[in-house]
């Protein structure tokens, strides 16, 4: 069986896993690369630590037995819309891109050219974040401001986690034995996003040009007023550098009642905190116009999905988020919501709602083998 090997590598660590088909032989991540009291000071050094633990393992970078890297990177842009054989022109090509994610696509391209250094025999694949949403008609992806200065800047909806989004969807559809139809997934972890889904194919998707649009997310605002940008530079007197750091760092739950990990704002809530009920109702209230928005998007619904560290493990987000949908065919059994079955949904119900565990990794290392064959085929 091949094996691949899946590199994220983020600006201070590299996560990594070994696959061999659907089988994880090992997983890890080296951290705080780059810091002082660290004892990895570059990119190069955390690859090296990482082929040591596999070396460990008996599972060595060396082995004859990898057949290809797959590496995460964030933005594709509008170049990029599949899982693309990495050379020294699609290299080039993501450096171009790094505008578009200045602090993800230079790590993600750091981690692609120490791999290539290490193991320059191996094919190396890039799977965008950004490609899975490339589907999404130009009524959806196009933003109504000027044309020129769009397309002279590459502003339009890109939409992430696709990976997650791409392997939910296709999940979805196996948990409830159907074929690939509609799916509204919600992946909701400290980043969060949704998207519409048909037979396959993205169709629309929260995200935008960048990870701030969108749902109520740990620290990030999601949807807002965009004037209210332009209010905080003109009367507040904030900085760009301010209103960055407040949307997207300090926004969503923190923001909000100052704690960003769902698990402790429910706790609060649960005590009759206030500030917390507040910002739960704020999280659902955006969630539920999400799942009304992409209904009508889709017409149909066969499926709900969640996913992600909040979608997985909160009942009381998946309860409430869903709470008076039922003319849409829409219901959550609470005996199998609070028991955390795969299907949530009653038996009856018009439209499923299914808990599936998102696999970034996987859907990496699938989309890494399935250029490699194709490559070889061509």
């Amino acid at each position: 069986m091949s094996r691949v090997l899946v590199l994220n590598s983020g600006s201070s660590s590299v996560k990594y896993r070994l696959l061999s088909g659907d089988e994880r032989l090992a997983s890890g991540t080296v951290e705080r690369i780059g810091e002082d009291s660290s004892p990895v000071p570059d990119h190069e050094a955390a690859l090296k630590v990482v082929a040591a633990e596999l070396a460990d393992r008996g599972l060595g970078l060396d082995s004859s037995e990898l057949t290809a890297i797959g590496h995460r990177v964030v933005h594709g842009g509008k170049t990029f819309t599949e899982p693309t054989l990495i050379t020294d022109e699609v290299i080039r090509k993501i450096e171009e891109l790094v505008p578009l994610a200045p602090l993800h696509n230079p790590a993600n391209l750091t981690g692609i050219e120490v791999a290539r250094r290490l193991r320059p025999d191996l094919p190396q694949v890039a799977v965008f974040d950004t490609a899975f949403h490339s589907t999404i008609s130009p009524a959806a992806a196009t933003y109504a401001i000027d044309r020129e200065v769009a397309e002279r800047l590459s502003i339009r909806r890109y939409g992430f986690h696709g990976t997650s989004h791409a392997y939910v969807s296709r999940e979805a559809a196996r948990a409830v034995d159907r074929p690939l139809g509609n799916v509204i997934v919600l992946h909701l972890g400290n980043g969060a996003s949704a998207s519409a889904v048909s037979a396959g194919r993205c169709v629309d998707t929260s995200m935008g040009m960048t990870p701030l649009e969108g749902l109520v997310m740990g620290t990030r605002s999601g949807d807002l007023d965009p004037a209210i940008v332009l209010y905080l530079g003109r009367t507040g007197g904030m900085s760009l550098e301010e209103i960055d750091v407040l949307l997207n760092r300090r926004g969503g739950m923190l923001g909000l009642c100052g704690d960003n990990d769902m698990r402790a704002v429910q706790e609060r809530l649960a005590a009759g905190d206030p500030d917390a009920e507040l910002a739960f109702s704020v999280y659902c209230h955006r969630l539920r116009k999400y799942v009304g928005a992409y209904y009508a998007v889709l017409g149909t619904v066969d499926v709900i999905a969640f996913t992600g560290g909040v979608g997985e493990n909160s009942p009381l987000v998946r309860e409430t988020a869903l709470a008076g949908l039922e003319a849409l065919g829409i219901a959550v059994d609470p005996v199998r919501n609070r028991r955390g079955d795969r299907l949530i949904s009653p038996d009856d119900a018009a439209v499923k709602v299914a808990v599936i565990p998102t696999d970034e990794e996987l859907e990496i290392a699938r989309q890494t083998l399935e250029v490699i064959s194709r490559t070889n085929r061509g």
